[in-house]
């Protein structure tokens, strides 16, 4: 695919190669990835200014999303793209492979500095959600502050950099510049811009309030070295962006889930398939793709959490504004309800007016609702910009449609951005393109089906 920017995207690719540090805070869903890929492109191979790049992402984001970008975009084919996650044994052969970028999890970032001590190798690191570095006491910010003299070029890529407040901000400006403009600890920071607040009898910890005017001294303190983009800022962006979140399943999943597949295609012939018992077919594949799958009695089989992971990640980026989640099978909404159980947010499916009224009220952070019940008439525009595709509607293109109507409708302020977790060679990408071509949806995956029927029974006929 031809890779055509924005004048946003050519802005911010531009700033990445002329700073040495750049702090990107950019909306989900605009495209950072394929600006920051693009920026290292040019670094490494039209410049020579890079030669070893680290992208440090959230687990689900490190297996696939940067794999995925490059792979998509005709001018960043030709970039090699290696994992380092896994065990330490992989780790330490994917650091030994021949490659242009080495893209790994955040919680591997104390062993990879203790791994190479005094030898660290990369020039530029990119640190993919680096609200994630905001904790200053914790052991990922400390690692890589150690090797942060010997790093030429870093850039923080985040569309929140604040979640919690303007203390998030120190620990993250701090890796870009040392220290230079927000001071060099945490509580030179505290006394140039916030109050102590009084403490109460028994209170373990101390609290800060921003001073008068902080908020606003401290942003001219970061704008040269940070660059802010909301979506709401651009008009040239479309008013619907869709943003594919690829997942890859783990070595357990992958075998287990090509297992089941083949058996399930093997049940099916490809020269009598019907629309029915390719709908039934198409069902159950979406559902593996998902991470459980009924049985013949109706009782739900756990295959995977993958998807339910990363689920998490995308949730946890959007810090804090609304989602609207989309599932299909009953056994998706009750695993998202579980794996949301136990955390502040206010969870909500979609049953009833009622539902409707707090969503647009602000009032429910995650509604769950399936496309079916609230496909036609809803109005949820008030309520957020977000939503994510956690299960599919099979071929139903209207039924889609209608759904993301919900938030792209006349009232809605945003862009709306709709999240659409893909599992990589699994029923999910199928769909996914089918709906994308707006043609016979349903004619678009028969035929997939089929010729998957047949690849798998020329595999079962190779084995015998």
């Amino acid at each position: 695919m031809e890779f055509k920017p924005h004048d946003y995207q050519r802005y911010a690719i531009e700033r990445i190669i002329s700073d040495s540090a750049l702090g990107l805070f950019l909306d989900m869903g605009l495209g950072k990835t394929v600006i920051t890929l693009t920026a290292i492109n040019d670094l490494r191979y039209n410049r020579w200014a890079v030669s070893r790049c680290l992208v440090v992402a959230p687990k689900k984001v490190a297996e696939a999303t940067w794999i995925y970008e490059a792979a998509k975009w005709d001018h960043l084919k030709h970039l090699r793209i290696i994992p380092v996650l896994g065990s330490a044994k992989k780790r330490i052969q994917a650091l030994l492979t021949p490659g242009d970028i080495w893209v790994t999890n955040r919680e591997n970032v104390p062993w990879l500095v203790d791994y190479y001590r005094n030898s660290w190798p990369f020039d530029m690191v990119i640190l993919d959600e680096s609200s994630s570095f905001k904790n200053h006491r914790s052991k990922r910010f400390r690692a890589l502050k150690l090797v942060r003299s010997r790093i030429k070029r870093l850039v923080a890529l985040t569309g929140t950099p604040a979640p919690n407040g303007l203390e998030d901000l120190w620990a993250q400006i701090y890796l870009l510049d040392g220290g230079t403009r927000l001071g060099k600890t945490i509580s030179s920071y505290r006394d140039s811009f916030f109050t102590q607040d009084y403490a109460h009898p028994g209170q373990m910890y101390r609290t800060y309030s921003p001073q008068d005017g902080a908020d606003k001294r401290i942003k001219e303190a970061i704008s040269d070295i940070c660059v802010s983009m909301k979506a709401e800022d651009y008009l040239q962006l479309p008013e619907y962006i869709e943003d594919v979140v690829p997942i890859a399943l783990d070595a357990k999943a992958r075998k287990a889930y090509d297992a089941l597949e083949k058996e399930m295609l093997l049940e099916v012939d490809d020269q009598t398939i019907t629309a029915g018992s390719a709908a039934v077919l198409n069902g159950k594949l979406l559902q593996l793709c998902s991470g459980a799958v009924y049985d013949g009695d109706g009782r739900v089989a756990d295959l995977h959490t993958c998807k339910i992971e990363a689920f998490w990640e995308v949730v946890e980026q959007l810090h804090g504004e609304h989602a609207l989640v989309f599932y299909w099978f009953q056994h998706e909404r009750d695993r998202l309800l579980a794996a949301l159980a136990n955390t502040p947010l206010r969870v909500r499916v979609y049953q009833s007016p009622t539902d409707e009224r707090d969503w647009n009220a602000g009032e429910v952070d995650i509604l769950l609702a399936h496309p079916a019940s609230c496909a036609y008439g809803l109005n949820l525009q008030l309520g957020g910009r977000h939503c994510i595709w956690f299960g599919y509607p099979n071929w139903n293109l209207e039924l889609f449609q209608q759904a993301n109507a919900r938030l792209y409708r006349q009232g809605q302020k945003y862009p709306v951005i709709s999240h659409m977790l893909v599992v990589q060679k699994g029923m999910d990408e199928m769909v996914v393109d089918a709906l994308h071509a707006k043609g016979d949806t349903q004619e678009s995956l028969m035929q997939a089906l089929k010729a998957k029927i047949k690849k798998a029974k020329e595999k079962s006929k190779c084995k015998r």
